[in-house]
Protein backbone atom coordinates (compact mmCIF):
# COMPACT_ATOMS: atom_id res chain seq x y z
CA UNK A 1 0.00 0.00 0.00
CA UNK A 2 1.17 3.67 -0.83
CA UNK A 3 0.14 6.46 1.81
CA UNK A 4 0.74 9.87 0.48
CA UNK A 5 -0.51 13.09 2.93
CA UNK A 6 -0.96 16.68 1.81
CA UNK A 7 0.03 19.05 4.02
CA UNK A 8 1.35 22.67 4.38
CA UNK A 9 3.20 21.19 7.68
CA UNK A 10 5.20 18.10 7.08
CA UNK A 11 7.43 18.04 9.66
CA UNK A 12 4.76 17.39 11.95
CA UNK A 13 4.96 13.78 10.65
CA UNK A 14 8.62 13.20 11.46
CA UNK A 15 8.47 11.47 14.56
CA UNK A 16 4.79 9.78 13.39
CA UNK A 17 6.80 8.12 10.27
CA UNK A 18 9.98 7.33 12.14
CA UNK A 19 9.17 5.52 15.60
CA UNK A 20 7.23 2.08 16.67
CA UNK A 21 5.09 0.16 14.71
CA UNK A 22 4.40 2.70 11.52
CA UNK A 23 8.36 3.20 11.30
CA UNK A 24 8.79 -0.51 11.54
CA UNK A 25 6.34 -1.14 8.63
CA UNK A 26 8.21 1.33 6.76
CA UNK A 27 11.53 0.19 6.83
CA UNK A 28 10.19 -3.51 6.44
CA UNK A 29 8.42 -2.05 3.03
CA UNK A 30 5.50 -3.62 4.31
CA UNK A 31 3.80 0.22 3.27
CA UNK A 32 5.18 3.66 1.94
CA UNK A 33 4.13 7.01 3.67
CA UNK A 34 5.04 9.89 1.47
CA UNK A 35 4.04 13.84 2.91
CA UNK A 36 3.86 16.10 0.26
CA UNK A 37 3.94 19.97 0.74
CA UNK A 38 1.26 21.53 -0.97
CA UNK A 39 2.50 25.20 -1.27
CA UNK A 40 5.02 23.30 -3.59
CA UNK A 41 2.16 23.22 -6.00
CA UNK A 42 1.05 27.20 -6.07
CA UNK A 43 1.57 29.47 -8.74
CA UNK A 44 0.93 32.44 -6.30
CA UNK A 45 3.84 34.98 -6.27
CA UNK A 46 4.49 34.76 -2.53
CA UNK A 47 3.15 31.20 -2.15
CA UNK A 48 0.28 31.77 -0.59
CA UNK A 49 -2.23 28.72 -0.88
CA UNK A 50 -5.23 30.90 0.60
CA UNK A 51 -7.48 33.58 0.35
CA UNK A 52 -10.23 35.52 1.72
CA UNK A 53 -14.03 33.77 1.32
CA UNK A 54 -16.16 35.26 -1.02
CA UNK A 55 -18.94 36.70 0.55
CA UNK A 56 -17.52 37.56 3.52
CA UNK A 57 -16.23 35.69 7.17
CA UNK A 58 -13.60 34.96 9.46
CA UNK A 59 -10.41 33.15 8.19
CA UNK A 60 -8.96 31.91 5.34
CA UNK A 61 -9.83 29.51 2.88
CA UNK A 62 -7.42 26.89 0.55
CA UNK A 63 -7.42 27.77 -3.21
CA UNK A 64 -8.24 24.92 -5.90
CA UNK A 65 -5.44 25.54 -8.13
CA UNK A 66 -2.59 24.01 -5.66
CA UNK A 67 -4.85 21.16 -4.52
CA UNK A 68 -6.20 20.39 -8.15
CA UNK A 69 -2.76 20.49 -9.14
CA UNK A 70 -0.91 18.82 -6.16
CA UNK A 71 -3.70 15.84 -6.21
CA UNK A 72 -3.35 15.37 -9.55
CA UNK A 73 0.15 14.78 -10.23
CA UNK A 74 -0.29 12.08 -7.83
CA UNK A 75 -3.67 10.48 -8.47
CA UNK A 76 -3.66 7.49 -10.66
CA UNK A 77 -6.79 4.69 -11.47
CA UNK A 78 -5.79 3.28 -8.29
CA UNK A 79 -6.24 5.78 -5.83
CA UNK A 80 -8.50 7.14 -3.28
CA UNK A 81 -8.64 10.66 -2.29
CA UNK A 82 -9.90 11.49 1.16
CA UNK A 83 -10.50 14.70 2.78
CA UNK A 84 -10.08 15.34 6.34
CA UNK A 85 -12.70 17.45 7.63
CA UNK A 86 -14.90 17.52 10.63
CA UNK A 87 -18.15 17.29 8.47
CA UNK A 88 -17.39 13.87 7.10
CA UNK A 89 -18.65 10.69 8.32
CA UNK A 90 -16.75 9.56 11.11
CA UNK A 91 -13.76 7.27 11.29
CA UNK A 92 -14.39 3.79 12.38
CA UNK A 93 -12.79 0.76 12.42
CA UNK A 94 -14.58 -1.08 9.77
CA UNK A 95 -13.36 1.35 7.45
CA UNK A 96 -10.41 1.08 8.07
CA UNK A 97 -10.45 -2.68 7.49
CA UNK A 98 -12.01 -1.47 4.01
CA UNK A 99 -9.23 0.96 3.17
CA UNK A 100 -6.54 -1.95 3.88
CA UNK A 101 -7.93 -3.20 0.09
CA UNK A 102 -6.57 -0.03 -1.73
CA UNK A 103 -3.26 -0.02 -3.21
CA UNK A 104 -3.30 3.89 -3.27
CA UNK A 105 -4.37 6.65 -0.38
CA UNK A 106 -4.05 10.22 -0.69
CA UNK A 107 -4.64 12.40 2.68
CA UNK A 108 -5.64 15.83 2.13
CA UNK A 109 -5.46 17.61 5.27
CA UNK A 110 -6.88 21.11 5.62
CA UNK A 111 -5.90 24.29 7.60
CA UNK A 112 -7.05 27.59 8.15
CA UNK A 113 -11.10 28.26 7.85
CA UNK A 114 -11.24 25.53 5.84
CA UNK A 115 -11.62 24.16 1.38
CA UNK A 116 -12.91 25.73 -1.17
CA UNK A 117 -15.90 23.76 -2.20
CA UNK A 118 -15.00 23.22 -5.42
CA UNK A 119 -12.19 20.82 -4.22
CA UNK A 120 -15.19 18.10 -3.04
CA UNK A 121 -14.86 17.37 -6.99
CA UNK A 122 -12.29 15.52 -6.93
CA UNK A 123 -12.66 13.93 -3.28
CA UNK A 124 -13.68 10.40 -2.87
CA UNK A 125 -14.33 10.48 0.72
CA UNK A 126 -14.57 12.61 3.45
CA UNK A 127 -13.61 11.66 7.04
CA UNK A 128 -13.95 12.84 10.54
CA UNK A 129 -12.34 11.23 13.53
CA UNK A 130 -14.82 13.03 15.88
CA UNK A 131 -17.87 15.56 16.74
CA UNK A 132 -14.94 18.50 17.21
CA UNK A 133 -12.94 21.14 15.44
CA UNK A 134 -8.70 20.81 15.17
CA UNK A 135 -6.40 23.60 13.82
CA UNK A 136 -5.63 21.44 11.03
CA UNK A 137 -5.88 17.78 9.45
CA UNK A 138 -2.53 16.56 10.38
CA UNK A 139 -3.37 15.02 13.40
CA UNK A 140 -6.97 13.16 11.66
CA UNK A 141 -4.01 11.96 9.17
CA UNK A 142 -1.77 10.49 11.59
CA UNK A 143 -4.69 8.82 13.31
CA UNK A 144 -5.97 7.13 10.05
CA UNK A 145 -3.10 6.07 8.89
CA UNK A 146 -2.13 4.64 12.00
CA UNK A 147 -5.51 2.48 12.42
CA UNK A 148 -4.80 1.44 8.96
CA UNK A 149 -1.47 0.37 8.94
CA UNK A 150 -1.55 -1.66 12.04
CA UNK A 151 -4.24 -3.59 9.83
CA UNK A 152 -1.69 -4.51 6.82
CA UNK A 153 -0.77 -7.96 6.30
CA UNK A 154 2.64 -8.67 8.42
CA UNK A 155 2.71 -5.25 10.24
CA UNK A 156 1.74 -7.12 12.92
CA UNK A 157 0.45 -10.54 14.35
CA UNK A 158 -2.88 -10.98 13.76
CA UNK A 159 -3.87 -12.16 17.19
CA UNK A 160 -3.25 -8.44 18.15
CA UNK A 161 -5.76 -7.17 16.59
CA UNK A 162 -8.95 -9.54 16.25
CA UNK A 163 -10.06 -9.04 19.45
CA UNK A 164 -9.44 -5.07 19.49
CA UNK A 165 -12.37 -3.23 20.73
CA UNK A 166 -14.61 -2.37 17.49
CA UNK A 167 -13.30 -5.48 15.70
CA UNK A 168 -16.21 -7.65 16.43
CA UNK A 169 -18.22 -4.86 17.14
CA UNK A 170 -17.81 -5.16 21.07
CA UNK A 171 -14.98 -3.33 23.12
CA UNK A 172 -12.10 -5.54 24.46
CA UNK A 173 -12.11 -7.66 27.42
CA UNK A 174 -9.76 -6.42 30.24
CA UNK A 175 -6.68 -8.02 30.05
CA UNK A 176 -3.88 -8.36 32.22
CA UNK A 177 0.16 -9.06 32.95
CA UNK A 178 2.60 -10.36 35.84
CA UNK A 179 2.33 -10.05 38.87
CA UNK A 180 -0.40 -12.01 39.42
CA UNK A 181 -1.07 -10.13 42.81
CA UNK A 182 -0.16 -6.55 42.72
CA UNK A 183 -0.25 -4.47 46.08
CA UNK A 184 -3.64 -7.10 46.68
CA UNK A 185 -5.00 -6.42 43.44
CA UNK A 186 -5.33 -10.12 42.00
CA UNK A 187 -5.83 -11.25 38.10
CA UNK A 188 -8.90 -13.17 37.67
CA UNK A 189 -8.48 -16.99 38.44
CA UNK A 190 -10.45 -18.28 34.95
CA UNK A 191 -7.36 -16.20 33.11
CA UNK A 192 -4.65 -18.10 35.48
CA UNK A 193 -6.16 -21.97 35.00
CA UNK A 194 -5.35 -22.88 31.18
CA UNK A 195 -9.10 -24.30 30.45
CA UNK A 196 -9.01 -22.52 27.31
CA UNK A 197 -12.69 -23.13 26.88
CA UNK A 198 -13.59 -21.42 30.22
CA UNK A 199 -11.49 -18.51 29.27
CA UNK A 200 -13.12 -17.78 26.20
CA UNK A 201 -16.33 -17.81 27.86
CA UNK A 202 -15.06 -15.06 30.40
CA UNK A 203 -13.68 -13.02 27.59
CA UNK A 204 -17.03 -12.61 25.78
CA UNK A 205 -18.75 -12.43 29.35
CA UNK A 206 -16.46 -9.23 30.19
CA UNK A 207 -16.52 -8.02 26.15
CA UNK A 208 -19.84 -7.83 26.53
CA UNK A 209 -20.12 -6.44 29.96
CA UNK A 210 -17.66 -3.68 29.32
CA UNK A 211 -19.72 -2.61 26.06
CA UNK A 212 -23.08 -2.64 28.06
CA UNK A 213 -21.64 -0.59 30.53
CA UNK A 214 -19.61 1.83 28.69
CA UNK A 215 -21.18 2.16 25.32
CA UNK A 216 -24.71 0.35 25.45
CA UNK A 217 -25.37 2.47 21.63
CA UNK A 218 -23.22 -0.39 20.06
CA UNK A 219 -25.59 -2.95 21.59
CA UNK A 220 -28.58 -1.62 20.16
CA UNK A 221 -26.83 -1.45 16.48
CA UNK A 222 -26.08 -5.58 16.93
CA UNK A 223 -28.04 -8.28 16.64
CA UNK A 224 -27.53 -10.63 19.72
CA UNK A 225 -27.13 -14.18 19.32
CA UNK A 226 -29.20 -16.21 21.73
CA UNK A 227 -25.87 -16.85 23.48
CA UNK A 228 -24.98 -13.17 24.05
CA UNK A 229 -28.59 -12.24 24.84
CA UNK A 230 -28.76 -15.24 27.88
CA UNK A 231 -25.11 -13.84 29.08
CA UNK A 232 -25.88 -10.06 28.76
CA UNK A 233 -29.34 -11.04 30.71
CA UNK A 234 -27.01 -12.39 33.48
CA UNK A 235 -24.54 -9.18 33.23
CA UNK A 236 -27.98 -6.70 33.48
CA UNK A 237 -28.95 -8.69 36.73
CA UNK A 238 -25.46 -8.73 38.31
CA UNK A 239 -24.91 -5.07 37.68
CA UNK A 240 -28.44 -3.77 39.31
CA UNK A 241 -27.38 -5.99 42.55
Amino acid sequence: MKIDIITLFPNMFTGFLNESIIGRAIKENKVEINTINLRDFTKEKHGHVDDTPFGGGAGMILMCQPVFDCINSIRTSDSMVIMMTPQGCQFKQSIAKELTLKNHLILLCGHYEGFDERIRSIVDLELSIGDYVLTGGEIPAMAITDSIVRLLDGVIEDDSHEYDSYSNWMLEHPQYTKPRNYNGLEVPEVLCNGNHKEIEKYKLKESLRRTYLRRPDLLENHKLSDEEKLILDGIIKEEKC
